[in-house]
């Protein structure tokens, strides 16, 4: 069936001004929940819907298509679900499913996302949700101030949590909704909902304090930022010339004559991106014709003697219709 992604994104925050669109990790909010979406195979196209042109910026940078949100549906009581239906009316033909993502949520996976997915079409449900399972021991207060246990029996001997029946939170992060009937009725919840257990960080960012949590956990995570998942997007492979197929030292005789030193592994290596189906290009400031040399040897594309690189680099991938977000970027050096 086809599924949609929308991300609800509000340029307003009384928590933390502008966080849709701060970086975390180095990244900016909204960004992390579309590259997580883009690389769902459950998932046939993404759209953010915004009432802020930055953040309708950056979801394009980022290769999601961004609908303008009506201001009527942007404030503070707009339901998130009237911003999914307004999405939905602005596409050219209706899915089946819509996966509606919150990009508070920042550590949402593809893989999360298409195991709600999947959760949705096995169990022939309306609506599938990320949860947590929740080992805590709720309590309520009453009139006179006395608790009495919620999910427990606090008169009894107190139970080991293991031995108590599993319960699970939900975390806010992954709806995957049914089109139909989350029409029908103007919820989420429209009808048989499935939990998922999900063992991604079941965090939201509302408080500045939550954010200094997020990026101490973006910050753990490290290298495996650059995940399977991760980097499933990627369509294109776009390197420097100097330290990136050379060890970036250079051999010049008496006469002035330079000569580069190169890897057959990084041959092979680049012949089985290229086998992949991935477009590869070299990129240099270098005017030597070893540069264009070596690209030939390799079978990749090259472009070389050039200062502006960013402006050459989006010719590039307007004339291959690729977005930035589609290229992984090896260089070692400024420009």
């Amino acid at each position: 069936m086809r599924v949609v992604a929308i991300i609800p994104a509000r340029g307003g925050s009384k928590g933390i001004p502008g966080k849709n669109k701060r970086p975390l990790g180095g990244v900016p909010l909204v960004a992390r929940t579309i590259r997580a979406a883009l690389s769902s195979e459950r998932v046939d196209a993404t759209f953010v819907t915004t009432d802020d042109a930055d953040i309708a910026r950056i979801a394009r940078e980022w290769g999601a298509d961004a609908i303008d949100r009506p201001a009527s549906l942007s404030g503070d009581t707009a339901s998130s679900e009237s911003a999914l239906i307004h999405a939905l009316d602005t596409m050219d033909g209706e899915p089946e499913a819509v996966v509606f993502l919150q990009c508070t949520s920042p550590f949402t996976t593809a893989r999360d996302i298409d195991k709600v997915v999947a959760a949705l079409v096995e169990h022939d449900a309306a609506c599938a949700f990320s949860v947590v399972e929740d080992h805590g021991f709720l309590w309520h207060i009453g009139d006179d101030g006395a608790g009495s246990g919620v999910n427990h029996d606090h008169t009894r001997p107190r139970q080991r949590r293991q031995d108590m029946e599993p319960q699970y939170r939900e975390t806010g992060a992954i709806y995957a909704i049914r089109t139909a009937p989350l029409r029908e009725t103007g919820r989420r919840f429209c009808g048989k909902a499935v939990p998922v257990p999900l063992p991604s960080p079941p965090m939201e960012i509302d408080t500045p304090a939550d954010w200094d949590l997020a990026e101490a956990i973006a910050a753990s995570e490290g290298a495996a930022d650059h995940s399977r998942d991760a980097l499933r997007a990627i369509r294109a492979l776009v390197t420097d010339f100097d330290g990136v197929h050379t060890d970036d030292r250079v051999s010049v005789d008496d006469t002035g004559h330079e000569s580069v030193t190169c890897s057959r592994s990084d041959g092979m290596g680049i012949e089985l991106l290229r086998n992949a189906g991935y477009r590869t290009l070299v990129l240099s400031k270098e005017t030597n014709v070893v540069v264009a040399r070596r690209a030939e040897k390799l079978r990749m594309e090259v472009i070389h003697g050039t200062d502006g690189k960013e402006a050459v680099l989006s010719g590039w991938l307007d004339d291959h219709s690729l977005a930035w977000s589609d290229i992984l970027f090896v260089g070692n050096d400024i420009n």
